[in-house]
């Protein structure tokens, strides 16, 4: 297991070395800059050209992103070229919101989905799983930004039950909180439960053809019991390989629903500060997606060995 998660972390420092380029080359590519975009009408040749030698941005690409990665190992991302602050502070209060309503959405999707997904594996083929199966399928097929409008339109401005806009700051009380990020939380589990409700049902009912299982029938279990204490415990493994990429989208996944609702998160400062071209801010946001999920991916495929004795007898 150590030499596991030693290879795993090996890796993922490649894939967030490879990830820290990408972003800042698709940065880059887009047209206009930080310079253009704060001088807009001023933007005269001379003004820009001082505009980016106080900025740096005179100084050629790679050696600029090489600049950042060296600081970056140190722990300093750096300041805003939009506003000189620290990248740190202006990441620290939003990360911190996202983690918010990220935890808010998996207290409530984990435990349904998995419930949903034992339920209708133990009613295979009733009106119940064809149900449930009916409505994660829609789920699935509608995009989240789809889904966030509908619920403004209906649950927000038609029925006045919560606000349109999710808008926290660092001394909202925790209820309040709760109450504002609802509807962002609601989009982020609709999204998400089908995912996993699928899988849960899809694996049980896959070692819910083995011959222990046919075995246990035979001896007059009830089907309740059958696959509580004796298919779950096998089918764990890609259960909690799905919970945890889609945890993992809770995290990266969270732009287009905090942009909506314009919740102030880490996903909608990235897409303000894409807009601005400030490359620090970005490229730390970039790289904190990028960690979540690699540490969750890692997270789950060590969990799922731990959880399969046959696949730790394979290592």
């Amino acid at each position: 297991m150590g030499k596991l998660i030693l290879q795993r972390s090996i890796l993922g420092l490649l894939t967030l070395l490879a990830a820290s380029a990408l972003i800042f080359i698709g940065t880059e590519v887009l047209p206009g800059d930080l310079a253009s975009a704060i001088l807009q009408n001023q933007a005269t040749p001379e003004n820009l050209a001082k505009l980016r030698l106080d900025l740096g941005l005179d100084k050629p690409a790679i050696l600029r992103y090489v600049e950042w990665l060296f600081g970056a190992l140190r722990g300093d991302f750096g300041h805003s070229l939009a506003n000189g602050r620290d990248v740190l502070e202006e990441i620290v209060p939003r990360f911190a919101n996202t983690m918010f309503l990220a935890a808010y959405a998996a207290v409530v999707a984990v435990p349904l989905a998995v419930g949903l997904g034992l339920a209708a594996a133990i009613r295979q083929g009733g009106a119940f799983d064809r149900t449930v199966n009916i409505l994660t399928l829609m789920t699935i097929s509608v995009p989240e930004y789809f889904l966030a409008y509908l619920l403004i339109k209906y649950v927000a401005v038609e029925l006045g039950w919560f606000p349109s806009l999710a808008n926290v700051s660092s001394d909202t009380p925790f209820f309040d909180r709760l109450y504002y990020a609802f509807l962002p939380m609601v989009t982020l589990v609709l999204v998400i439960v089908a995912h996993m409700m699928r899988m849960t049902r899809a694996s049980v009912l896959a070692v819910m053809a083995s011959p222990y299982i046919e075995m246990a029938i035979l001896k007059g279990l009830t089907k309740t019991r059958i696959v509580l204490r004796h298919a779950l415990p096998n089918a764990l493994a890609p259960i909690i390989s799905v919970v945890a990429l889609n945890l993992a989208y809770l995290i990266v996944g969270v732009v287009v629903v905090e942009t909506v609702f314009v919740y102030p998160g880490l996903g909608q400062l990235m897409v303000d500060e894409v807009s601005k071209h400030d490359v620090p801010v970005v490229q730390a946001c970039g790289l904190i997606f990028a960690a979540t999920f690699i540490v969750l991916n890692m997270v789950a495929d060590i969990l799922s060995i731990l959880s399969n004795p046959r696949l730790r007898r394979l290592r």
